[in-house]
Protein backbone atom coordinates (compact mmCIF):
# COMPACT_ATOMS: atom_id res chain seq x y z
CA UNK A 1 0.00 0.00 0.00
CA UNK A 2 2.90 2.35 0.78
CA UNK A 3 4.40 1.93 -2.67
CA UNK A 4 1.08 2.65 -4.34
CA UNK A 5 0.58 5.76 -2.21
CA UNK A 6 4.03 7.09 -3.13
CA UNK A 7 3.54 6.42 -6.85
CA UNK A 8 0.07 8.00 -6.76
CA UNK A 9 1.35 11.09 -4.93
CA UNK A 10 4.16 11.63 -7.43
CA UNK A 11 1.81 11.10 -10.38
CA UNK A 12 -0.74 13.51 -8.88
CA UNK A 13 1.60 16.47 -9.26
CA UNK A 14 3.91 15.26 -12.01
CA UNK A 15 1.34 14.46 -14.70
CA UNK A 16 -0.56 17.80 -14.74
CA UNK A 17 2.60 19.87 -14.30
CA UNK A 18 4.33 17.95 -17.09
CA UNK A 19 1.38 18.78 -19.34
CA UNK A 20 1.72 22.45 -18.36
CA UNK A 21 5.44 22.45 -19.15
CA UNK A 22 4.81 20.82 -22.52
CA UNK A 23 2.11 23.38 -23.32
CA UNK A 24 4.28 26.41 -22.53
CA UNK A 25 7.64 24.99 -23.64
CA UNK A 26 6.73 22.54 -26.44
CA UNK A 27 10.15 22.51 -28.08
CA UNK A 28 13.40 21.05 -26.73
CA UNK A 29 14.98 23.62 -24.44
CA UNK A 30 18.57 24.71 -24.92
CA UNK A 31 20.03 25.29 -21.48
CA UNK A 32 23.48 26.72 -22.15
CA UNK A 33 24.65 28.53 -25.25
CA UNK A 34 26.97 31.49 -25.50
CA UNK A 35 28.07 34.24 -23.15
CA UNK A 36 25.24 36.07 -21.45
CA UNK A 37 24.53 39.76 -21.73
CA UNK A 38 25.61 40.21 -18.12
CA UNK A 39 28.97 38.66 -18.91
CA UNK A 40 29.47 40.98 -21.88
CA UNK A 41 28.68 44.01 -19.73
CA UNK A 42 30.44 43.07 -16.53
CA UNK A 43 33.41 40.97 -17.57
CA UNK A 44 33.64 40.95 -21.31
CA UNK A 45 33.70 37.62 -23.10
CA UNK A 46 36.68 36.68 -25.12
CA UNK A 47 36.22 34.91 -28.43
CA UNK A 48 37.64 31.80 -26.84
CA UNK A 49 34.89 31.76 -24.20
CA UNK A 50 32.30 32.41 -26.88
CA UNK A 51 33.47 29.32 -28.65
CA UNK A 52 33.42 27.07 -25.61
CA UNK A 53 30.81 28.41 -23.20
CA UNK A 54 28.02 25.99 -23.98
CA UNK A 55 27.15 22.87 -22.07
CA UNK A 56 25.82 20.30 -24.50
CA UNK A 57 26.12 17.27 -22.27
CA UNK A 58 22.60 17.55 -20.87
CA UNK A 59 20.61 19.85 -23.17
CA UNK A 60 17.29 18.67 -24.54
CA UNK A 61 18.12 20.16 -27.92
CA UNK A 62 20.78 17.46 -28.31
CA UNK A 63 19.19 14.58 -26.40
CA UNK A 64 15.79 14.64 -28.08
CA UNK A 65 17.00 14.63 -31.71
CA UNK A 66 19.37 11.80 -30.80
CA UNK A 67 16.67 9.58 -29.31
CA UNK A 68 14.41 10.41 -32.24
CA UNK A 69 17.10 8.97 -34.53
CA UNK A 70 16.85 5.80 -32.46
CA UNK A 71 13.08 5.87 -32.93
CA UNK A 72 13.69 5.86 -36.69
CA UNK A 73 15.94 2.83 -36.29
CA UNK A 74 19.16 4.80 -36.85
CA UNK A 75 21.44 3.52 -34.09
CA UNK A 76 24.70 4.32 -35.86
CA UNK A 77 24.49 8.12 -36.04
CA UNK A 78 25.75 9.85 -32.89
CA UNK A 79 25.93 13.55 -32.08
CA UNK A 80 29.57 14.19 -31.09
CA UNK A 81 28.54 16.92 -28.63
CA UNK A 82 26.67 14.50 -26.33
CA UNK A 83 28.85 13.40 -23.41
CA UNK A 84 26.69 10.71 -21.77
CA UNK A 85 25.90 7.17 -23.01
CA UNK A 86 22.48 6.30 -24.51
CA UNK A 87 20.95 4.55 -21.50
CA UNK A 88 18.11 7.07 -21.20
CA UNK A 89 17.34 6.63 -24.90
CA UNK A 90 16.90 2.87 -24.45
CA UNK A 91 14.50 3.50 -21.55
CA UNK A 92 12.50 5.88 -23.74
CA UNK A 93 12.37 3.37 -26.59
CA UNK A 94 11.07 0.67 -24.26
CA UNK A 95 8.57 3.13 -22.78
CA UNK A 96 7.20 4.26 -26.14
CA UNK A 97 7.09 0.66 -27.40
CA UNK A 98 5.09 -0.38 -24.32
CA UNK A 99 2.58 2.41 -24.97
CA UNK A 100 2.27 1.64 -28.68
CA UNK A 101 3.09 -2.06 -29.15
CA UNK A 102 1.39 -2.14 -32.56
CA UNK A 103 3.71 0.51 -34.02
CA UNK A 104 6.70 -1.26 -32.53
CA UNK A 105 5.62 -4.68 -33.78
CA UNK A 106 5.03 -3.41 -37.31
CA UNK A 107 8.53 -1.90 -37.35
CA UNK A 108 7.21 1.03 -39.34
CA UNK A 109 9.98 3.56 -38.78
CA UNK A 110 7.95 6.55 -39.87
CA UNK A 111 5.00 5.70 -37.66
CA UNK A 112 7.16 4.96 -34.64
CA UNK A 113 9.23 8.10 -35.18
CA UNK A 114 6.07 10.23 -35.16
CA UNK A 115 5.26 8.89 -31.70
CA UNK A 116 8.59 10.05 -30.22
CA UNK A 117 7.45 13.59 -29.58
CA UNK A 118 9.11 15.93 -27.12
CA UNK A 119 6.17 15.66 -24.73
CA UNK A 120 6.12 11.85 -24.77
CA UNK A 121 9.88 11.60 -24.34
CA UNK A 122 9.77 14.00 -21.40
CA UNK A 123 7.11 11.85 -19.78
CA UNK A 124 9.75 9.12 -19.49
CA UNK A 125 11.11 11.01 -16.50
CA UNK A 126 7.66 11.20 -14.91
CA UNK A 127 7.64 7.40 -14.83
CA UNK A 128 11.21 7.40 -13.56
CA UNK A 129 10.27 9.83 -10.78
CA UNK A 130 7.48 7.49 -9.65
CA UNK A 131 9.96 4.61 -9.61
CA UNK A 132 12.44 6.71 -7.63
CA UNK A 133 9.80 7.36 -4.98
CA UNK A 134 8.91 3.67 -4.68
CA UNK A 135 12.59 2.70 -4.45
CA UNK A 136 13.22 5.32 -1.75
CA UNK A 137 10.27 3.86 0.19
CA UNK A 138 11.60 0.30 -0.05
CA UNK A 139 15.17 1.33 0.75
CA UNK A 140 14.15 3.18 3.89
CA UNK A 141 12.14 0.19 5.12
CA UNK A 142 15.11 -2.09 4.47
CA UNK A 143 17.69 0.23 6.06
CA UNK A 144 15.47 1.28 8.98
CA UNK A 145 12.62 -1.25 9.34
CA UNK A 146 11.59 0.30 12.63
CA UNK A 147 10.26 3.46 10.94
CA UNK A 148 7.11 1.73 9.71
CA UNK A 149 5.35 1.94 6.37
CA UNK A 150 3.48 5.17 7.05
CA UNK A 151 6.57 7.22 7.86
CA UNK A 152 8.49 5.53 5.03
CA UNK A 153 5.72 6.67 2.67
CA UNK A 154 5.94 10.26 3.92
CA UNK A 155 9.73 10.20 3.67
CA UNK A 156 9.69 8.83 0.12
CA UNK A 157 7.29 11.59 -0.96
CA UNK A 158 9.64 14.11 0.67
CA UNK A 159 12.57 12.72 -1.35
CA UNK A 160 10.45 13.03 -4.51
CA UNK A 161 9.86 16.71 -3.67
CA UNK A 162 13.58 17.50 -3.35
CA UNK A 163 13.72 20.62 -5.58
CA UNK A 164 16.46 19.71 -8.04
CA UNK A 165 15.23 16.15 -8.54
CA UNK A 166 11.65 17.44 -8.81
CA UNK A 167 12.45 20.12 -11.38
CA UNK A 168 14.16 17.78 -13.85
CA UNK A 169 11.21 15.40 -13.73
CA UNK A 170 9.60 17.61 -16.38
CA UNK A 171 12.52 17.84 -18.82
CA UNK A 172 14.42 15.27 -20.85
CA UNK A 173 17.57 15.02 -18.73
CA UNK A 174 19.47 11.99 -17.46
CA UNK A 175 19.26 12.88 -13.75
CA UNK A 176 16.00 11.19 -12.77
CA UNK A 177 16.67 7.96 -14.65
CA UNK A 178 20.21 7.92 -13.27
CA UNK A 179 18.92 8.19 -9.70
CA UNK A 180 16.36 5.43 -10.32
CA UNK A 181 19.02 3.03 -11.62
CA UNK A 182 21.37 3.78 -8.71
CA UNK A 183 18.65 3.31 -6.09
CA UNK A 184 17.60 0.02 -7.69
CA UNK A 185 21.22 -1.13 -7.68
CA UNK A 186 21.51 -0.25 -3.98
CA UNK A 187 18.26 -1.97 -3.00
CA UNK A 188 19.13 -5.27 -4.68
CA UNK A 189 22.65 -5.15 -3.26
CA UNK A 190 21.21 -4.81 0.25
CA UNK A 191 18.89 -7.74 -0.52
CA UNK A 192 21.96 -9.77 -1.55
CA UNK A 193 20.64 -10.24 -5.09
CA UNK A 194 24.03 -9.34 -6.48
CA UNK A 195 23.52 -10.34 -10.11
CA UNK A 196 20.41 -8.16 -10.35
CA UNK A 197 22.23 -5.34 -8.58
CA UNK A 198 25.15 -5.57 -11.02
CA UNK A 199 22.74 -5.41 -13.98
CA UNK A 200 21.26 -2.19 -12.62
CA UNK A 201 24.79 -0.98 -11.96
CA UNK A 202 25.75 -1.55 -15.57
CA UNK A 203 22.62 0.22 -16.74
CA UNK A 204 23.24 3.16 -14.40
CA UNK A 205 26.68 3.56 -15.99
CA UNK A 206 25.01 3.41 -19.40
CA UNK A 207 22.98 6.44 -18.31
CA UNK A 208 25.81 8.38 -16.67
CA UNK A 209 29.42 7.28 -16.47
CA UNK A 210 30.17 8.58 -12.97
CA UNK A 211 27.70 6.06 -11.54
CA UNK A 212 30.54 3.55 -11.68
CA UNK A 213 31.74 5.16 -8.43
CA UNK A 214 28.44 4.37 -6.73
CA UNK A 215 28.54 0.82 -8.06
CA UNK A 216 31.99 0.36 -6.51
CA UNK A 217 30.77 1.95 -3.26
CA UNK A 218 27.75 -0.36 -2.98
CA UNK A 219 29.74 -3.42 -4.05
CA UNK A 220 32.60 -2.73 -1.62
CA UNK A 221 30.34 -2.22 1.37
CA UNK A 222 28.13 -5.07 0.21
CA UNK A 223 31.20 -7.30 0.12
CA UNK A 224 32.11 -6.40 3.70
CA UNK A 225 28.53 -6.83 4.92
CA UNK A 226 28.24 -10.17 3.15
CA UNK A 227 31.51 -11.38 4.65
CA UNK A 228 30.29 -10.41 8.12
CA UNK A 229 26.99 -12.15 7.46
CA UNK A 230 28.79 -15.35 6.43
CA UNK A 231 31.09 -15.11 9.45
CA UNK A 232 28.16 -14.76 11.85
CA UNK A 233 26.26 -17.51 10.05
CA UNK A 234 29.18 -19.93 10.27
CA UNK A 235 29.75 -19.14 13.94
CA UNK A 236 26.07 -19.54 14.78
CA UNK A 237 26.00 -22.86 12.94
CA UNK A 238 29.12 -24.02 14.83
CA UNK A 239 27.72 -22.99 18.20
CA UNK A 240 24.38 -24.63 17.42
CA UNK A 241 26.12 -27.88 16.55
CA UNK A 242 28.01 -27.81 19.87
CA UNK A 243 24.85 -27.08 21.83
CA UNK A 244 23.03 -29.84 20.02
CA UNK A 245 25.78 -32.36 20.92
CA UNK A 246 25.67 -31.36 24.58
CA UNK A 247 21.90 -31.47 24.83
CA UNK A 248 21.39 -34.85 23.17
CA UNK A 249 21.24 -36.47 26.59
CA UNK A 250 18.59 -34.06 27.87
CA UNK A 251 16.43 -33.30 24.85
CA UNK A 252 14.92 -35.68 22.36
CA UNK A 253 16.33 -35.82 18.88
CA UNK A 254 13.04 -34.63 17.40
CA UNK A 255 12.93 -31.48 19.54
CA UNK A 256 16.54 -30.59 18.89
CA UNK A 257 16.20 -31.08 15.15
CA UNK A 258 13.06 -28.96 15.04
CA UNK A 259 14.29 -26.21 17.31
CA UNK A 260 17.93 -25.57 16.41
CA UNK A 261 17.48 -25.00 12.67
CA UNK A 262 14.45 -22.80 13.35
CA UNK A 263 16.38 -20.70 15.83
CA UNK A 264 19.30 -20.52 13.43
CA UNK A 265 17.10 -19.37 10.55
CA UNK A 266 15.44 -16.72 12.69
CA UNK A 267 18.79 -15.49 13.98
CA UNK A 268 20.35 -15.27 10.54
CA UNK A 269 17.41 -14.00 8.50
CA UNK A 270 16.03 -11.46 10.96
CA UNK A 271 17.40 -8.06 9.83
CA UNK A 272 17.06 -6.68 13.36
CA UNK A 273 19.33 -9.43 14.69
CA UNK A 274 21.87 -8.74 11.94
CA UNK A 275 21.74 -5.03 12.84
CA UNK A 276 22.35 -5.85 16.53
CA UNK A 277 25.33 -8.02 15.63
CA UNK A 278 26.84 -5.25 13.52
CA UNK A 279 26.19 -2.60 16.18
CA UNK A 280 27.79 -4.76 18.89
CA UNK A 281 30.76 -5.31 16.58
CA UNK A 282 31.06 -1.55 16.10
CA UNK A 283 31.15 -0.99 19.85
CA UNK A 284 34.00 -3.47 20.20
CA UNK A 285 36.28 -1.60 17.84
CA UNK A 286 37.42 1.83 18.89
CA UNK A 287 39.17 2.98 15.76
CA UNK A 288 39.00 2.84 12.01
CA UNK A 289 42.14 0.70 11.70
CA UNK A 290 40.66 -2.09 13.77
CA UNK A 291 37.48 -2.00 11.69
CA UNK A 292 39.54 -2.30 8.51
CA UNK A 293 41.52 -5.24 9.87
CA UNK A 294 38.30 -6.87 11.04
CA UNK A 295 36.82 -6.47 7.55
CA UNK A 296 39.98 -7.90 5.96
CA UNK A 297 39.91 -10.88 8.33
CA UNK A 298 36.26 -11.68 7.59
CA UNK A 299 36.76 -11.19 3.84
CA UNK A 300 39.71 -13.56 3.86
CA UNK A 301 37.79 -16.06 5.96
CA UNK A 302 35.02 -16.22 3.32
CA UNK A 303 37.05 -15.24 0.26
CA UNK A 304 35.70 -17.96 -2.03
CA UNK A 305 32.02 -17.38 -1.30
CA UNK A 306 32.41 -13.60 -1.43
CA UNK A 307 34.36 -13.72 -4.71
CA UNK A 308 31.70 -15.84 -6.37
CA UNK A 309 28.91 -13.59 -5.11
CA UNK A 310 30.53 -10.38 -6.37
CA UNK A 311 31.86 -11.58 -9.72
CA UNK A 312 29.13 -9.70 -11.63
CA UNK A 313 30.33 -6.35 -10.27
CA UNK A 314 33.91 -7.19 -11.28
CA UNK A 315 32.71 -8.04 -14.78
CA UNK A 316 30.93 -4.69 -15.14
CA UNK A 317 34.01 -2.86 -13.85
CA UNK A 318 36.29 -4.64 -16.34
CA UNK A 319 34.00 -3.73 -19.22
CA UNK A 320 33.95 -0.10 -18.05
CA UNK A 321 37.76 0.02 -17.87
CA UNK A 322 37.92 -1.43 -21.38
CA UNK A 323 35.52 1.31 -22.54
CA UNK A 324 37.73 4.04 -21.06
CA UNK A 325 40.79 2.60 -22.80
CA UNK A 326 38.93 2.33 -26.12
CA UNK A 327 37.30 5.76 -25.83
CA UNK A 328 40.40 7.54 -24.58
CA UNK A 329 38.56 8.94 -21.56
CA UNK A 330 35.35 8.77 -19.56
CA UNK A 331 33.47 11.44 -21.58
CA UNK A 332 31.94 10.49 -24.94
CA UNK A 333 31.79 13.88 -26.66
CA UNK A 334 32.90 17.50 -26.17
CA UNK A 335 35.98 16.27 -24.33
CA UNK A 336 37.77 19.61 -24.53
CA UNK A 337 34.98 21.22 -22.47
CA UNK A 338 34.94 18.48 -19.79
CA UNK A 339 38.56 18.23 -18.74
CA UNK A 340 39.16 16.65 -15.34
CA UNK A 341 40.18 19.34 -12.84
CA UNK A 342 41.20 19.25 -9.14
CA UNK A 343 38.08 21.07 -7.95
CA UNK A 344 38.40 20.33 -4.22
CA UNK A 345 36.07 23.21 -3.31
CA UNK A 346 33.27 21.22 -4.95
CA UNK A 347 33.36 18.83 -2.00
CA UNK A 348 32.79 21.73 0.38
CA UNK A 349 29.88 23.05 -1.67
CA UNK A 350 28.24 19.64 -1.52
CA UNK A 351 28.51 19.55 2.26
CA UNK A 352 26.74 22.89 2.67
CA UNK A 353 24.09 22.23 0.01
CA UNK A 354 23.28 18.79 1.46
CA UNK A 355 23.12 20.03 5.04
CA UNK A 356 20.91 22.94 3.97
CA UNK A 357 18.63 20.63 1.94
CA UNK A 358 18.30 18.39 5.01
CA UNK A 359 17.77 21.37 7.30
CA UNK A 360 15.99 19.66 10.25
CA UNK A 361 18.87 17.22 10.61
CA UNK A 362 21.75 19.71 10.53
CA UNK A 363 20.81 23.32 11.27
CA UNK A 364 18.80 23.32 14.48
CA UNK A 365 19.78 24.40 18.03
CA UNK A 366 19.58 20.82 19.28
CA UNK A 367 21.85 19.67 16.46
CA UNK A 368 24.44 22.35 17.27
CA UNK A 369 24.41 21.35 20.94
CA UNK A 370 24.77 17.67 20.00
CA UNK A 371 27.84 18.44 17.91
CA UNK A 372 29.28 20.59 20.69
CA UNK A 373 28.79 17.72 23.16
CA UNK A 374 30.34 15.29 20.66
CA UNK A 375 33.43 17.50 20.34
CA UNK A 376 33.68 18.16 24.08
CA UNK A 377 33.98 14.43 24.87
CA UNK A 378 37.50 14.48 23.43
CA UNK A 379 38.63 18.09 23.27
CA UNK A 380 42.19 17.40 22.15
CA UNK A 381 41.23 15.17 19.25
CA UNK A 382 38.26 17.33 18.24
CA UNK A 383 40.29 20.54 18.32
CA UNK A 384 42.99 18.95 16.19
CA UNK A 385 40.46 17.58 13.71
CA UNK A 386 38.68 20.93 13.41
CA UNK A 387 41.92 22.87 12.89
CA UNK A 388 43.17 20.43 10.25
CA UNK A 389 39.83 20.42 8.44
CA UNK A 390 39.65 24.21 8.53
CA UNK A 391 43.18 24.47 7.16
CA UNK A 392 42.50 22.04 4.33
CA UNK A 393 39.20 23.78 3.52
CA UNK A 394 40.85 27.20 3.37
CA UNK A 395 43.50 25.76 1.05
CA UNK A 396 40.78 24.19 -1.10
CA UNK A 397 38.83 27.43 -1.56
CA UNK A 398 42.01 29.44 -2.14
CA UNK A 399 43.88 27.17 -4.56
CA UNK A 400 41.21 24.82 -5.93
CA UNK A 401 38.09 26.95 -6.36
CA UNK A 402 37.37 26.82 -10.09
CA UNK A 403 35.21 29.32 -11.95
CA UNK A 404 34.24 27.37 -15.05
CA UNK A 405 33.33 29.38 -18.19
CA UNK A 406 29.82 27.83 -18.10
CA UNK A 407 29.36 29.13 -14.55
CA UNK A 408 30.48 32.64 -15.48
CA UNK A 409 28.75 32.86 -18.85
CA UNK A 410 25.21 31.62 -18.32
CA UNK A 411 22.83 33.86 -16.36
CA UNK A 412 19.99 31.34 -16.68
CA UNK A 413 21.38 29.02 -14.01
CA UNK A 414 20.80 29.78 -10.33
CA UNK A 415 24.42 28.85 -9.63
CA UNK A 416 25.42 31.89 -11.72
CA UNK A 417 23.72 34.18 -9.19
CA UNK A 418 24.88 32.22 -6.14
CA UNK A 419 28.44 32.51 -7.40
CA UNK A 420 28.24 36.24 -8.14
CA UNK A 421 25.96 37.39 -5.30
CA UNK A 422 27.25 35.16 -2.50
CA UNK A 423 30.61 33.49 -3.06
CA UNK A 424 32.14 36.32 -5.11
CA UNK A 425 30.31 39.27 -3.54
CA UNK A 426 33.60 40.09 -1.76
CA UNK A 427 37.01 38.51 -1.93
CA UNK A 428 36.75 37.46 1.72
CA UNK A 429 33.38 35.73 1.40
CA UNK A 430 34.71 32.40 0.18
CA UNK A 431 36.91 32.25 3.28
CA UNK A 432 34.11 33.38 5.60
CA UNK A 433 31.96 30.48 4.37
CA UNK A 434 34.66 27.93 5.24
CA UNK A 435 33.55 27.36 8.88
CA UNK A 436 30.02 26.65 7.62
CA UNK A 437 31.41 24.09 5.15
CA UNK A 438 33.35 22.43 7.97
CA UNK A 439 30.33 22.42 10.29
CA UNK A 440 28.18 20.86 7.55
CA UNK A 441 30.63 18.04 6.96
CA UNK A 442 31.13 17.40 10.69
CA UNK A 443 27.37 17.16 11.07
CA UNK A 444 27.07 14.79 8.08
CA UNK A 445 29.86 12.51 9.32
CA UNK A 446 28.48 12.51 12.86
CA UNK A 447 24.98 11.53 11.71
CA UNK A 448 26.24 8.78 9.40
CA UNK A 449 28.54 7.48 12.14
CA UNK A 450 25.58 6.81 14.40
CA UNK A 451 24.15 4.16 12.10
CA UNK A 452 27.05 3.05 9.90
CA UNK A 453 30.53 1.72 10.44
CA UNK A 454 33.55 3.99 10.12
CA UNK A 455 34.56 2.11 6.96
CA UNK A 456 31.16 2.85 5.40
CA UNK A 457 31.36 6.54 6.31
CA UNK A 458 34.91 6.86 4.99
CA UNK A 459 34.02 5.10 1.73
CA UNK A 460 30.98 7.37 1.32
CA UNK A 461 33.11 10.50 1.70
CA UNK A 462 35.68 9.11 -0.75
CA UNK A 463 32.92 8.26 -3.25
CA UNK A 464 31.49 11.78 -3.06
CA UNK A 465 34.99 13.15 -3.57
CA UNK A 466 35.67 10.94 -6.59
CA UNK A 467 32.37 11.96 -8.21
CA UNK A 468 32.58 15.71 -7.55
CA UNK A 469 36.22 16.81 -7.35
CA UNK A 470 37.06 16.01 -11.01
CA UNK A 471 34.04 18.07 -12.17
CA UNK A 472 35.09 21.68 -12.87
CA UNK A 473 31.51 22.91 -13.23
CA UNK A 474 29.41 23.66 -10.14
CA UNK A 475 26.11 21.88 -10.84
CA UNK A 476 23.69 21.06 -8.03
CA UNK A 477 22.38 18.21 -10.19
CA UNK A 478 25.62 16.36 -9.52
CA UNK A 479 24.79 16.34 -5.80
CA UNK A 480 21.44 14.56 -6.04
CA UNK A 481 22.55 10.91 -5.77
CA UNK A 482 24.87 11.31 -2.74
CA UNK A 483 22.32 13.61 -1.09
CA UNK A 484 19.55 11.00 -1.41
CA UNK A 485 21.88 8.31 -0.04
CA UNK A 486 22.66 10.63 2.87
CA UNK A 487 18.95 11.26 3.48
CA UNK A 488 18.16 7.54 3.51
CA UNK A 489 20.77 6.98 6.21
CA UNK A 490 19.75 9.94 8.35
CA UNK A 491 17.90 9.28 11.63
CA UNK A 492 14.13 9.38 11.82
CA UNK A 493 12.64 12.76 12.71
CA UNK A 494 9.14 13.77 13.74
CA UNK A 495 6.27 14.00 11.29
CA UNK A 496 6.02 17.71 12.03
CA UNK A 497 9.57 18.36 10.87
CA UNK A 498 9.06 16.20 7.79
CA UNK A 499 5.90 18.10 6.97
CA UNK A 500 7.61 21.48 7.43
CA UNK A 501 10.49 20.42 5.18
CA UNK A 502 7.97 19.15 2.63
CA UNK A 503 6.24 22.54 2.54
CA UNK A 504 9.62 24.24 2.12
CA UNK A 505 10.52 21.92 -0.77
CA UNK A 506 7.12 22.51 -2.37
CA UNK A 507 7.54 26.30 -2.11
CA UNK A 508 10.95 26.12 -3.79
CA UNK A 509 9.56 23.74 -6.42
CA UNK A 510 6.71 26.04 -7.36
CA UNK A 511 8.94 29.11 -7.37
CA UNK A 512 11.53 27.58 -9.69
CA UNK A 513 8.87 26.16 -12.01
CA UNK A 514 7.08 29.51 -12.14
CA UNK A 515 10.35 31.27 -12.94
CA UNK A 516 11.03 28.75 -15.69
CA UNK A 517 7.59 28.97 -17.27
CA UNK A 518 6.41 32.54 -16.64
CA UNK A 519 9.57 34.66 -16.45
CA UNK A 520 11.22 34.16 -19.84
CA UNK A 521 13.65 36.77 -21.11
CA UNK A 522 15.62 37.62 -24.22
CA UNK A 523 19.33 38.02 -24.95
CA UNK A 524 20.44 40.87 -27.18
CA UNK A 525 23.19 38.79 -28.77
CA UNK A 526 21.32 35.46 -29.02
CA UNK A 527 17.90 34.75 -30.60
CA UNK A 528 15.27 32.71 -28.83
CA UNK A 529 13.56 32.67 -25.45
CA UNK A 530 15.73 32.11 -22.36
CA UNK A 531 14.46 30.62 -19.10
CA UNK A 532 15.75 30.25 -15.56
CA UNK A 533 16.83 26.75 -14.60
CA UNK A 534 18.84 24.98 -11.91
Amino acid sequence: MGRLAVAAAVAAWAVPLAALVDFIVPDPYMVSVFCSTIMFAAFGCSSRIKATAYDTSQDEIFHIPQVQRYCRGDFLTWDPMITTPPGLYYISLAYVASLFPGAWASRTAGAFDALCTTALLRSTNVIMAMICGVLAHDLLLFIRPEVGKRKATVFAILVSLYPIHWFFTFLYYTDVASLAAVLAMYLFCLKKQFWVSAVFGAFSILIRQTNVIWMIFFAANGTIAHARYLYVKDNVSYKDSELTDKSNKEVSDMDSKATAPGLRRRLINNPMNKREVVSESNKMYSCLTEEIWDAIFKLWNSKCKVSVAFIPFAMVLLVFVAFIVWNGGIVLGAKEAHVVSPHFAQLLYFGLVSAAALLPWHFTPSRVSDLFFWCSKNKTYSSFAILVTLGLSLAAVHFFSIAHPYLLADNRHYTFYIWRKVIQVHWTMKYILTPIYVYSWFSIVNILGKSQTRVWVLSFVLSVALVLIPAPLVEFRYYTIPLVILALHSPVISNGKLLALGFLYAAVDLFTLAMFLFRPFQWQHEPGTQRFIW
